[in-house]
């Protein structure tokens, strides 16, 4: 019977170091994430290959803190980058790889903002072995019950307590430390949350995280996946400086997409563009994931990525819970809905500025007293979509989309409820369309500092006896879909175009928020 390892860990743990450069402090944090990667990866294959470890193989998240004794900060236009006031502040990092050019600009800006230095080291959480692998790192060999269990007592497994969403809700409370003193958080996520939603985003989408775009158009039907897989085939083919695919758009913009990524990473350049390496990786799965994700890929990150999400607020809840991680700059539902009101005809629009939420799922995380705000710059940006795309003017553009409340529930057959009482409610709220999946976006969006927005088509009139009949939907879905997708994409332009800066306002951030974009 094999004997559990000795308390005594094997750590990578260098003495911290002070910056006053933003990129050395992430050389610095790069350098100890990589060593803790390597010991782990090292150690578990020769576990894995038989071999009886002496000891505990341990390895920590890096981390990079700021501490400030003054309320005084210089000037900024921006709504983050900066702590709340004097104290220390901390975050643990993981993946400076995939996260680099964003901690890169949060450093640059902590350290122009408080004119102190930062300090990176190694924290006290450890790194899970099974976020030890890289995305084609197979272990070969194999465990018997004993050595399974042993694992356990060797090297370190996920920790769900170190990775609640505490700090996002509002709820988080920090612990005094050393000395008694308080150390606040810098960023809504720890190291070991991130890398949780990474691994979870391989598994619901079947696509890597590099692959994620910071725009992300969100669905509840295949047949806009249909299109977006349709256009970006079309513009991979495209020369460069062709006439804009997006109605109201340019073709500089069009331009700078220069890849389209589907599940199992399987990877189209456009034409002329250089193949990478892990080009050839991707395989198609045999069966679609869960909520699968198509990419179109800039440079920049500032593409579009655009996943199924399925029917449901528990899904929405799921795949916004992951991406968040990836600190997006905007997600926008483009879905169908029902329409609640006589005056809309299939095909009108409906542009939401407030949500009934009667999804249930983020109860426990956002109370329903918390409002749910519509957001000027995306609201605009949206609405100009839908003028460029259909080329309508103001008062025509009225006809076809109305503003107003959508409701969201997790009963799909709230009609067969008795006394009519979901009627009545929806009736109070002024609601205009239902759907199951927009409340919950905009919610999460709400709660994770994510600019959202909605979009929706009205596909189906139930209270007014119009439900799709299966020629009637084929038709509708033939007319609609198109041209749906294309005003998602045009706004995306036009968000993307106007800067992100105003985006990442002041609106979604609360009294003493953490530094971090």
């Amino acid at each position: 019977m094999l004997t559990p390892p000795s308390s005594l860990a094997a750590t990578v743990a260098a003495p911290p170091r002070h910056h006053r450069d933003a990129a050395a402090a992430l050389a610095d944090v790069r350098s100890r994430y990589d060593a803790g990667i390597s010991l782990l990866s090292e150690q578990l294959q020769r576990f894995i290959t038989g071999e009886d470890l002496p000891q505990r193989v341990r390895a920590f998240y890096p981390y990079v803190a700021l501490r400030t004794d003054t309320v005084a900060r210089a000037e900024t236009p921006l709504a983050y980058g900066f702590v709340a006031g004097p104290g220390r502040y901390e975050t643990s990092l993981t993946r400076p790889d995939l996260f680099g050019d964003y901690l890169l600009i949060q450093f640059e800006l902590l350290l122009r903002n408080h004119n102190v230095a930062l300090e990176v080291g190694c924290s006290a959480q450890p790194i899970p072995v099974h976020f030890s692998f890289a995305e084609h790192h197979h272990i070969e060999g194999s465990l018997n019950p004993a050595r399974r269990l042993l694992l356990r007592d060797l090297f370190d497994l996920p920790d769900l307590g170190a990775m609640d969403d505490g700090i996002a809700n509002g709820t988080y409370e920090p612990l005094p430390g050393d000395g008694g003193r308080v150390t606040q958080p810098l960023a809504l996520f720890t190291g070991q949350r991130i890398d949780y939603s990474l691994h979870r985003l391989r598994h619901y989408t079947g696509t890597t995280p590099e692959h994620f775009q910071n725009f992300v158009l969100f669905t509840n039907y295949q047949f806009y996946i249909d299109e977006f897989i349709k256009l970006g085939h079309e513009l991979m083919k495209a020369d460069r400086g062709a006439a804009p695919l997006f109605e109201g758009g340019t073709s500089g913009e069009e331009d700078s997409y220069v890849a389209f990524v589907e599940p199992g990473n399987v990877v189209t350049r456009r034409t002329g563009c250089t193949l990478e390496p892990g080009d050839f990786l991707g395989a198609a799965p045999p069966r679609l994931p869960q909520m699968p994700a198509y990419h179109l890929v800039r440079h920049d990150r500032a593409g579009i990525t655009m996943v199924n999400i399925g029917v449901g607020p528990s899904n929405a809840k799921t795949i916004t819970d992951h991406i968040a991680v990836l600190r997006p700059h905007a997600w926008i539902m483009l879905g169908h809905c029902a329409g609640l009101r006589t005056t809309q005809q299939l095909g009108d629009y409906v542009l939401a500025h407030g949500y009934v939420r009667e999804d249930h799922v983020l109860d426990e995380d956002l109370p329903l007293w918390v409002p749910i705000p519509p957001l000027a710059e995306v609201q605009l940006a949206l609405e100009e979509a839908v003028a460029d795309v259909t080329q309508l003017e103001r008062s025509e553009l009225k006809r076809v989309m109305r503003t107003g409340t959508v409701a969201s529930t997790d009963n799909r057959n709230w009609e067969l409820l008795p006394q009519r009482t979901p009627e009545r409610r929806f009736s109070q709220s002024r609601a205009i369309a239902l759907d199951m999946e927009s409340a919950t976006i905009a919610a999460n969006g709400f709660r994770f500092r994510v600019p959202y927005g909605t979009l929706l088509c009205v596909s189906d009139k139930p209270l007014h006896g119009e439900i799709k009949l299966p020629g009637m939907a084929n038709h509708f879905y033939r007319e609609r879909v198109n041209q749906h997708l294309r005003i998602g994409l045009r706004a995306v332009e036009l968000l993307r175009r106007n800067g992100i800066d105003q985006l990442h306002s002041r609106k979604l951030r609360s009294f003493s928020e953490v530094a971090f974009q």
